[in-house]
Parts: C-alpha cells; structure tokens; sequence
C-alpha cells in the first residue's frame, strides 16, 4: 500500500477552503484519455461475449465438483458485461446516443438490470459522490439515522454489517431502487418503463425457455450462481471505490467536488484476470475525475493522475478478505464532521 502524502484530516480541513476545481484537474489530463476509440470498444464487446460464452460452455462440461471455479469466470465474465454498460450509461462507449442506448440494453439485459435507471441513479452518485445524506451508492449510516430505525431495521443492518456480507448489497440495492419508475422524475420516467419492460420481457421468455430445456437445477446452475457472483464484484466494486476509515462523507455546504472525487475515490488493485474481465473498472478515480474517459483509457488517466495530484489521492489498497474484513468491522456508523464509529462504540455511549 503506497503512502499519501496527505492524510484525511487535513483533506477534511480543506473542504469548503479549497481553490481547487475539477476542471483544473481535467485540463491536466492527456487529450488522448477522452478519444474514443471504435476498435477498442468494440474489441471489448467480443473479448466479453467471448469470455461469457467461454464461461457456459465451461459450465455445460466442467463436472459438478469443479463448479464454483466455472461460475466464479463466467460471473466475473458477465461483470465485464455491466462495465460495457456502464459506459454506454456515461455515453463514452459510442458518439451516438441511439448506441450507446442499444448497447447498453443488450448487455445488462442478461442481468436484469433496468439500463436507464441504473444510468440516472449513477450520474446522480457522480454529481454528489461522498456527499453526506445525497450520495445513493454505499454511503454510510449515520447514528442519528440508526436510532431512528425500528428495531427489526436496526437488526438487520448490523447482522449485514458483522456478518460481512458486503456481498449481497447490490442486490438489495437493484431490487429496491431501479424498477420503481415513480421514484424518478417524470421526464425520466418512460426511459425508466422502457428499460424495465426490456428486462421483464427477457425473463418472461429466457428463465421459462431456460428451466424448460435444463430444468430448476439448470436454472441455478447457468444463470442464478453466475449472477450472484456478479453482484458479489458489483458490491465490492462499489463499497471498496469508496469506503475506508479516513475517507470523508461531508455535508452539502462543506462537500467539495475536487477533494470528493480526489480523495473520496480508492485506487484499488484486484487479480490481473478480474481486472481484464472487468475491463479496468477498477482503476475507479479519473471515471470520477470525467465520466467521459472511456474504461480503455482509465489506466493512462490514473498514470496522469498521480503523476499531477498524488497529495490528493487516497492510498491505494489490494483486494484482499483482510481488506473487507477492515472496512465491515469499521465502517458502521458514519459520524458527521467527525468519520466512523463501530457498532460497540455506538451502544457505549447509550
């Protein structure tokens, strides 16, 4: 883990002092960072679909007991399906709209994920990102909101938290928040009705069709566990790009937006083989620097990135369980002004 020249506390001193600005930070990247490149695109288009279909042939010959292994790729394959999704979502897959909106449908489609409304709800996380109380990615809990809850609430999310199970929160978050099309503005809404009447109709005919020709078990063990794995690298993904002890969640009037993106988003580095199925999404900070650098140019822009602003960056982490295990035993209750206290912590003082 490299060292930051700078530490939390005095990033918390900054916000709201600072003369720093995204665009001046922008301005220093290299021009070729934001060039899309078609032949990059949509080479990553085949290398996914190769590597996803790859992954179920492995799945229709691997024996039973070699199993996880297969639904460990071929999730981990399906996750680079999203991050082409997501960058149709930030329109730096293609220059035409119309594009990056079909291929954006195709490739969540076999996730089941509503294109447009995981597109609106993350730009809204981009435009306030570690913004206490309005970024909607992970953000933390604060004691006031915990004591608020019921009590069967309040259960729930420390069994999540002490039993680490990080790695189900994206699913709670995809059920709960993108198929609701009245929890978004009405402009928004028959985008959202589009993207969800796509993926119902992909299971309405793919899961019958699926079970009909493989039966239950088919159904587990060619769609259910690979899509559990995906979303074991979406909630990861997303806790980790944004979650550690000394990383600030500030209020509105003293959030930054340089510091937030800067300081406020982890470099992680994972196994070389998630990294290339995922197509980079872990090199996560110049995406928030400009959601317009396209996933093939994230390692360039970091590079530019460090070389420029390395006293702004958050310490870069490796994935590890001691990693998640760090942040799940930690990252409880987010205490405004001050950062986060455990649970233990939070009934010593009741």
């Amino acid at each position: 883990m490299t060292t930051s020249i700078i530490n939390s506390q005095k990033v918390n001193n900054d916000l709201g002092n600072s003369d720093l600005r995204l665009k001046d930070i922008i301005k220093t990247l290299p021009r070729e960072c934001f060039q899309q490149n078609r032949r990059k695109a949509w080479m990553q288009v085949l290398f996914s679909v190769f590597a996803v279909g790859l992954g179920y042939f492995i799945l229709t010959i691997t024996p039973w007991f070699l199993l996880p292994i297969a639904w460990i790729f071929t999730g981990t394959a399906l996750t680079g399906f999203f991050v082409i999704g997501h960058d149709c979502g930030h329109r730096s897959f293609a220059k035409r709209r119309w594009v990056n909106d079909l291929v954006g449908h195709i490739f969540m489609m076999p996730l089941i994920y509503p294109f447009h409304s995981w597109r609106i709800k993350h730009n809204y996380h981009h435009t306030h990102t570690n913004k206490l109380d309005e970024d909607n990615a992970w953000h933390p809990i604060t004691p006031e909101v915990f004591a608020d809850w019921d009590k069967p609430r309040q259960s729930a999310f420390e069994l999540f938290m002490r039993k680490r199970l990080w790695w189900v929160g994206s699913i709670g978050h995809w059920a709960v928040v993108h198929f609701d099309w009245r929890n978004f503005k009405t402009k928004d809404q028959s985008s959202v009705k589009l993207s969800v009447a796509v993926v119902v109709l992909f299971a309405a005919i793919a899961f019958p069709l699926l079970i009909a020709t493989t039966g239950i078990w088919g159904f587990v063990k060619f769609w259910l566990m690979p899509w559990l794995v995906y979303h074991f690298w979406m909630s990861t993904f997303t806790i980790v790009h944004h979650t550690a002890s000394d990383v600030p969640f500030v209020a509105a009037n003293k959030w930054d937006e340089a510091l937030a993106q800067l300081f406020g988003t982890i470099h992680c580095d994972y196994p070389r083989w998630v990294e290339f199925l995922c197509h980079d999404i872990n090199v996560h900070v110049p995406h928030h620097i400009s959601t317009a650098i396209p996933s093939y140019n994230l390692r360039l822009a970091y590079s530019s990135i460090k070389e420029n602003w390395q006293p702004y960056l958050h310490n870069e982490c490796q994935f590890s369980w001691s990693l998640m295990k760090q942040i799940v035993d930690q990252c409880h209750l987010y205490k405004t002004d001050v950062g986060y206290e455990t649970f233990n912590e939070y009934y010593a003082k009741r």
